[in-house]
């Protein structure tokens, strides 16, 4: 699971490496409307995304944590299940501050 998740996104890394000619576009800079407030945003959609991402794949190993935990010692299942809460609670306040940063980054270049 691990070494596929490294290979996935080495291919990811290559393959955005490889794609950086492509916006690499002479010509006047008057007629470029793309600009670098745009790569900020796409910037900021791509940091949610991974953040999203990897918080699903932090709670899926939580969840799965607690769920041995109890199965091994039932005794214990009220102090796992309040521990896995706020284990759950602190992964999705980082995604939250991901969205709310990249909400600051996109709002000042929609209103120019």
């Amino acid at each position: 699971m691990k070494r596929t998740l490294i290979r996935a996104g080495l291919s990811v890394m290559t393959v955005l490496c490889f794609a950086i000619p492509a916006f690499a576009q002479g010509g006047d800079a008057a007629n470029n409307n793309f600009t670098s407030k745009s790569y900020a945003v796409i910037a900021a959609g791509i940091g949610f995304a991974i953040a999203a991402g990897l918080a699903g794949l932090g709670q899926a190993r939580v969840a799965a944590a607690a769920c041995e935990g109890i199965a091994r010692n039932p005794g214990a299942g009220a102090r796992i299940q309040t521990a896995m809460i706020l284990g759950l609670a602190f992964i999705e306040t980082l995604v939250i501050f991901t969205l709310v940063i990249m909400f600051a980054i996109a709002r000042p270049i929609a209103i120019s």
